[in-house]
C-alpha cells in the first residue's frame, strides 16, 4: 500500500483506511478495559466493580497523558513524513521515545508513594478504598509500558502504519481477556488479578512493538542523527503539551467529578463506572476520526497540499455524523441489557438506575464530542494551539463547576447533564478559530519551505 496515500488519495479514501484499524484497534482496547469490569463485577462483587470505577478515573488522566503525547510528538513526525525528511523524522520519534520514558517512570514513582491520598482527596467510600489501593499500585508499576506503548503506535500512525498497531491492540486484548478470567476466575485474586493482568498485556505488547518499530524505520533511508535532540523536544513540546491537555481534558474533569459522585456511595458509583466504560466505547470512532484528522492535516501541510486539509475536514464531519446517530440507536434501544451485562442479577436497582440514566441521557449528545474532536484534531494538526488549548479548559470547566455545584443540591443526573455542554461549548470555540483561517497562517509560517511540492499554492 501507498506509504503516502494520506497526501494522495482522496479525502474519504484516505481517512477511513487510517481511521479504521485505529477504531477496531481501540474498540479491542477497551473491549479488555470493559471485560474487566465485567469480570469483577460479576464474579468478585459489586464493590469490587465501585473500586475499579474508582480508580479508573485517575488511571485514564494517565492514559490521556500517554495517548496525548503521543499524538502531540507525532505531528511533528508527519510533517517530516510529509516533506520527506527522514533523518528530522527519527530523530523526532527516538527524542520522544526517550523523553516520555523518563517521564513515566516519574509519575509511575508518584503514583505509587501518593495513590492512596490521593483516591482519600477524591472522597472513595471507606469499604472500597483498600482494593482501589491495590489495583492502582500494580497499574503504576506498569505505567512506562504503558507510555511506550501508546507513543509507538502513534508513531506508527504518524507514517500512515495505523495497521501494525491494530495488530498489537487485538493480541493485547485477547491476551489482557485470558489472563483476567485465570487470574480473577481461578486464581482468585480479585481486584489485583485484573490489575496484574493488565501489567502484563501492555508489557508484553510494548516490547513487541518496540521490535517491529526498528525493523519498519530501517527501511527509511537517513544521515546520522543524535537519538536525543533538544530543538526536536521544544518544537514537540509545544504541541504534545496541548495535545495532552486536550486529550486528558475528558480524565481530569473525571477525575474531579468522580470526588462528587463517590460521595453518593458505592451502589451509584458502580452503576456510574459502568455507564463510564460504555461510554468510552462510544467515544473511540469520535477520538480516532479525531486523531486521523490530525495526522492528516499535519502530512498535508507538510506536503504543502493546503486545500486537501478543509476537504478532509468536512469529510470527518460527515463520518463522525453517521457514527453518532448509530451510538443513538443503540444505546437507546438496550441500555438495559447493556448495564446489566456488567452487573448481573445480583446488582442493586440503585446501580442500575444510575447506569440506565447516564446512558439514555448521553446516547443523544455523542455528536458534539464527535464534532469537537474533529475540529480539534485539525487545529492541533496546524500548530494551532492556543485557541484549541482554550477550548478544552473551557470544557473542563464546564464540566466541573456544574457538577460540584449542582450534583449535591439536584443529584447525581447533574453529572452527566453537564457533560454535552461542555462538548458543545469546546465545539463553538474550536470552530469559529477554523473559520477564521488562521490556522492556515500559522501552519503555513512553521513549515519549513521545502522543494518537494512546492509548484502547490496555499489555498
Amino acid at each position: 500500500m501507498d506509504k503516502e496515500y494520506l497526501i494522495h488519495k482522496s479525502p474519504i479514501k484516505a481517512l477511513l483506511i487510517f481511521s479504521t484499524p485505529m477504531i477496531i484497534g481501540n474498540l479491542f482496547q477497551q473491549f479488555y478495559t470493559m471485560i474487566d469490569s465485567v469480570v469483577v463485577g460479576r464474579f468478585v462483587s459489586e464493590n469490587a466493580l465501585a473500586a475499579v470505577g474508582a480508580s479508573y478515573s485517575l488511571t485514564n488522566v494517565f492514559i490521556s497523558i500517554a495517548i496525548g503525547g503521543g499524538i502531540g510528538a507525532s505531528v511533528i513526525t508527519s510533517r517530516y513524513f510529509g516533506g520527506k525528511k527522514y533523518t528530522q523524522m527519527k530523530q523526532s520519534v527516538y527524542t520522544a521515545l526517550l523523553s516520555f520514558l523518563v517521564l513515566s517512570i516519574l509519575l509511575g514513582i508518584l503514583g505509587v508513594l501518593f495513590g492512596k491520598q490521593i483516591m482519600i482527596l477524591l472522597n472513595t467510600p471507606s469499604n472500597i478504598l483498600t482494593m482501589a489501593t491495590e489495583y492502582l499500585k500494580i497499574y503504576f508499576l506498569g505505567l512506562p509500558f504503558l507510555f511506550m506503548y501508546n507513543v509507538l503506535s502513534a508513531m506508527f500512525n504518524a507514517i500512515g502504519r495505523s495497521h501494525i498497531p491494530l495488530y498489537l491492540l487485538i493480541f493485547s486484548s485477547l491476551l489482557n481477556v485470558i489472563l483476567d478470567v485465570y487470574l480473577v476466575c481461578f486464581m482468585h485474586l480479585g481486584v489485583t488479578g485484573v490489575a496484574w493482568a493488565t501489567l502484563m498485556a501492555q508489557g508484553i505488547s510494548a516490547i513487541i512493538s518496540f521490535l517491529l518499530f526498528l525493523k519498519e524505520f530501517a527501511s527509511y533511508p537517513s544521515k546520522n542523527y543524535n537519538f536525543f535532540d533538544k530543538k526536536e523536544l521544544k518544537n514537540m513540546s509545544t504541541i504534545a503539551l496541548p495535545s495532552i491537555l486536550q486529550q486528558s481534558t475528558v480524565s481530569i474533569g473525571m477525575l474531579l467529578v468522580q470526588s462528587v459522585v463517590n460521595t453518593f456511595g458505592a451502589q451509584m458509583l458502580a452503576g456510574f463506572s459502568a455507564a463510564m466504560r460504555i461510554e468510552s466505547i462510544c467515544i473511540v470512532p469520535m477520538a480516532a476520526m479525531g486523531n486521523a484528522i490530525s495526522t492528516y492535516t499535519a502530512q498535508n501541510i507538510g506536503a504543502k497540499k493546503y486545500k486537501r486539509v478543509k476537504e478532509g475536514y468536512h469529510t470527518a464531519i460527515k463520518i463522525v455524523a453517521l457514527f453518532a446517530v448509530f451510538i443513538c440507536i443503540i444505546l437507546e434501544s438496550f441500555y438495559i441489557p447493556i448495564i446489566s451485562l456488567f452487573l448481573g442479577s445480583e446488582g442493586t436497582q440503585l446501580a442500575i438506575k444510575t447506569g440506565t440514566s447516564y446512558l439514555k441521557f448521553m446516547g443523544w449528545f455523542f455528536i458534539l464530542i464527535g464534532l469537537k474532536m474533529v475540529t480539534d484534531g485539525l487545529l492541533r494538526g496546524a500548530g494551532d494551539m492556543k485557541p484549541f488549548t482554550i477550548a478544552n479548559l473551557v470544557n473542563l470547566t464546564i464540566r466541573v463547576v456544574l457538577a460540584i455545584t449542582m450534583a449535591p443540591t439536584f443529584g447525581i443526573a447533574m453529572v452527566w447533564y453537564a457533560v454535552p455542554i461542555g462538548w458543545l461549548a469546546n465545539f463553538i470555540i474550536s470552530f469559529l478559530e477554523y473559520r477564521t483561517q488562521r490556522w492556515k497562517e500559522i501552519s503555513y509560517t512553521c513549515i519549513e519551505t521545502s522543494p518537494i511540492h512546492d509548484f502547490e499554492d496555499k489555498k
